[in-house]
């Protein structure tokens, strides 16, 4: 499934590209999911990115984060790559979207158009060692302090969301 998404400012479909052209070397508007997954304690899983990523690689970020493919509806990828990159059943419920841009380096950029989700888990965690280096729950306020003190740490979607995510996760009935 190497092609995504095309969206407008909009989050109406236009086309379809293959992955890698969008990221590279000019980032192109496209659909994207961005997952947040919270514990019984109200503690939010966070994974650091695998080495092998292009963009933003060992970095820390949400949950997961991924691109529904062609003709994929986005709460179903979103559900299909939580079970592929963390190993976990959950339906993730959908929050809000979010647009944005940020350039990784000269070649490597985001340009999304992110639909974000919010589930919980309390289980074993599964992580795909492709996709994830490494994962840990983390206290909200200690998270919220460590982003303040080190926000070179984590990728500029989850700092983008991440207080939008805390101030509306508690809203649907997870």
């Amino acid at each position: 499934m190497n092609q995504i998404i095309l969206d407008d400012d909009k989050d109406n479909e236009i086309g379809y590209e293959e992955k890698e052209k969008c990221h590279h070397p000019k980032p192109i508007l496209h659909r994207a999911l961005s997952v947040f997954i919270f514990n019984e304690a109200e503690e939010m899983l966070i994974t650091r990115r695998s080495a092998a990523k292009k963009t933003w690689p060992l970095y820390w970020s949400n949950a997961c984060c991924s691109h529904p493919g062609k003709g994929e509806e986005c709460g179903l990828a979103a559900e299909r790559r939580v079970r592929e990159e963390l190993g976990i059943d959950c339906t993730p419920v959908f929050l809000f979207k979010l647009q944005y841009s940020a350039q990784y380096n000269d070649s490597w950029g985001e340009h999304e158009l992110d639909w974000v989700f919010v589930g919980k888990h309390n289980g074993i965690i599964k992580p795909d060692n492709d996709e994830i280096n490494e994962w840990k729950f983390i206290g909200i306020e200690e998270l919220k302090a460590d982003v303040k003190r080190n926000p070179d740490k984590y990728t500029p979607w989850f700092r983008m969301t991440l207080q939008r995510v805390l101030d509306n996760f508690k809203k649907p009935k997870l």
